[in-house]
């Protein structure tokens, strides 16, 4: 039985023995069923000996040093610092041992603004705490443990990129002390349980789960970022952690995650590498291996802050960053602009440098207009943003005359051909689309089942023109019954299930009645043209969708961490957050702007040169003319849900090794 510390939280890692149940396991500790629920939702379908349970204990005083700038402790005083070029509030946080969260606390400034070289800022000061007293180099192994025998037990499980200094710094110790409480220990791996007390067995326990892994929250994490690491959906991190819906995400909770970096690479596609699915939309482009044009860039970006609303609404009430909080548009335009920057700053570094210009819209027509008139685009190489339809197509008509590429970056709506307007974003028809290109190129051979309802009719008589011999299947209001899948499903076949509809209820029927029959040992594989929104629904869990490696057409994919590692980690360190995906999206399509007119003459030009595709982080670009008028980038991922949860670029030209790992 291992223990696992977290901040505020204790669980213990209890392995079940004959004849135990939830009910006798939770006598035991102490704590409710709902308790060991909440973290071990799979115990609900009943648990089996042998198997593992994470068990919460009560929270209690733990003999543990609280952290240094812990929201709960006051400072004793304060330092000034003099920000300096290139530092940011997470090399200062490291600098002087605080929060991030702290430093803003006392420099309120910094919620809604970054920082400025030059300006002083307060760093609180707090009090020292009594901390266990290493001893002398000279003290004997057994000396320290004989000392650590009168302390409370305590272990701890080896995280990635730990190290003994960090732990052993963690617990009061010395990296001496770590050692001699550990003394079968030479190398840390991830999983590997340490004595930072006594009274446990002297051998390591090591955590094997394949499939599955513990990992500790860090300060400033969102869900966003922990789904991005680990390469599944928000929704899997939620359905595996059910207490973050009730409590929400903190730092130091130890939570249940996908481990897919321990699956054999025999028996998974490595995502990321370009598949013969990909090659559906030609080949990929690196335009940083043809840069010959590295005279300034001169971008223009025009987003929708409406700060000026802000700024009125805000005015000696203290209310700022809630205002900042309360409007999203600003958030995604801040979010957006802060990927941009990190690009400008990678791009340097290839020799391409950016004068850059932000414009306020403020969200209407008429300021785009007013901008255009009142400033010298003359010299602008293209214009990013704006965001909304009608300030769009306000920027893309008054500077069509100049023939200034206008990057419209969020938006799939249909807007008014101008020649020099370029949508960045697929449309839900473009999806839908290459869905079918894709279905047509691998579909060969399958026992194709198409489900669908009446509001499903274009598509589906599409599916039936691509497959004139596929079985189909009507909802009957809003359910598909077990039976009526049961009479199409072929033993000894692969069955492709291309399910069409937004009806909540046709969804989880067929969802649910699949994962059923898959105990029959059928080879089913689910696909559909659209994703929308109804697959958000409680009732759909990607445990399910990814049980029937579900496939579907989407904008972006998951980054690939060995891709987009340098990019990740400069982030952080500038911002203190791991990048959402308006950030991401942003550094994106700023470097393709970039990287385009580094290759070129300008951006007209580079598409004639270059023919492919361009990938970056999350997003690709391959853009088309418009028959109104104007580009639209056809770039779309057919991505697939794996059973551990994981997604990646689907390819079913290797389908042959997932039915074997399948089986």
């Amino acid at each position: 039985m291992m223990k696992i510390s977290a901040f505020a939280q204790e669980f213990k890692y209890h392995t079940v023995k004959k004849g135990e149940t939830v009910y006798s396991i939770s006598k035991d500790y102490n704590v409710s069923e709902e308790e060991i629920y909440k973290y071990n939702p799979d115990a609900k379908n009943g648990i089996e000996e042998s198997s593992k349970l994470v068990i919460p204990l009560a929270i209690k005083d733990k003999g543990m040093p609280v952290k240094t700038g812990s929201p709960s402790l006051d400072p004793v005083q304060f330092k000034e610092h003099l920000v300096k070029k290139k530092e940011t509030l997470f090399s200062l946080s490291q600098q002087y041992n605080v929060e991030i969260d702290d430093i803003k606390r006392y420099n309120k400034q910094l919620y809604s603004k970054e920082l400025q070289k030059g300006e002083t800022i307060r760093i609180p000061v707090f009090r020292k705490l009594d901390r266990v007293v290493a001893k002398p180099n000279n003290t004997s192994k057994e000396e320290i443990r004989q000392k650590f025998d009168k302390s409370k037990v305590r272990e701890h499980i080896v995280l990635p990129k730990e190290t003994k200094y960090g732990i052993a710094r963690k617990y009061g110790l010395t990296v001496k002390e770590l050692e001699a409480l550990n003394p079968t220990v030479d190398v840390l791996q991830p999983g590997l349980m340490l004595r930072v007390g006594t009274n446990v067995s002297p051998d390591p326990v090591v955590l094997l789960d394949k499939n599955f892994k513990f990992y500790e929250v860090k300060p400033q994490e969102t869900l966003y970022g922990l789904a991005q690491r680990f390469h599944v959906t928000q929704d899997s991190i939620l359905a595996l952690n059910p207490i973050i819906k009730e409590e929400g995400l903190e730092w130091g909770m130890v939570l249940k995650v996908p481990n897919p970096e321990e699956q054999d690479p025999e028996d998974w596609v490595v995502p990321g590498l370009t598949s013969e699915a990909e090659n559906l939309q030609g080949e990929k482009v690196n335009l940083k291996d043809s840069l010959s044009n590295f005279s300034p860039k001169n971008l223009v970006f025009m987003l929708p802050y409406s700060l000026d609303k802000i700024q009125v609404d805000s005015a000696g009430n203290g209310a700022y960053k809630q205002a900042v909080l309360d409007d999203r548009v600003l958030r995604i335009s801040l979010d957006f602009y802060s990927g941009a920057k990190m690009a400008m700053e990678d791009a340097k570094e290839l020799g391409i440098s950016t004068r850059a210009k932000v414009y306020d819209t403020k969200r209407s027509a008429a300021e785009v207009a007013n901008l255009i008139n009142t400033n010298n685009f003359n010299d602008v190489d293209a214009v990013i943003g704006p965001f909304l339809q009608s300030t769009t197509e306000a920027a893309a008509e008054r500077l069509r005359n100049k023939n200034i590429p206008v990057f419209t970056p969020l938006s799939d709506k249909e807007m008014r051909g101008s020649n020099n307007l370029f949508i960045a974003r697929p449309t839900q028809q473009t999806m839908s689309n290459t869905m079918l290109d894709y279905l047509r190129k691998f579909g060969e051979g399958k026992n194709v089942i198409i489900v669908s309802d009446s509001k499903s009719f274009e598509i589906k008589n599409k599916l039936i023109d691509i497959f004139p011999s596929a079985r189909t299947i009507n909802a009957v209001n809003g359910y598909v019954s077990e039976a009526s899948l049961k009479n199409v499903l072929l033993p000894g076949a692969q069955n492709w299930v291309i399910l069409e509809s937004s009806n909540v209820g046709t969804i989880s029927s067929t969802v649910a009645a699949l994962n059923r029959l898959l105990r029959e040992e059928l080879d089913i594989t689910l696909f559909t043209t659209n994703k929308n929104d109804s697959y958000d629904n409680e009732s759909i869990t990607n445990e399910d969708l990814g049980k029937l490696y579900f496939h579907y057409p989407s904008v972006d994919k998951e980054y690939n961490l060995e891709v987009s590692a340098d990019f990740m980690t400069k982030y952080q360190e500038e911002y203190g957050v791991t990048p959402n995906q308006y950030a991401v999206r942003g550094y994106d399509l700023t470097m393709d702007v970039l990287l385009r007119l580094a290759a070129s003459e300008d951006i007209y030009t580079s598409f004639s040169h270059y023919k492919g595709f361009t990938e970056y982080n999350e997003n690709k670009f391959l853009y088309e003319p418009q028959p109104g008028g104007g580009f639209r980038n056809k770039a779309v991922y057919i991505l697939q849900i794996n059973p551990d949860l994981t997604l990646q670029i689907a390819d079913d030209s290797q389908s042959n090794i997932f039915r074997e790992f399948k089986d």
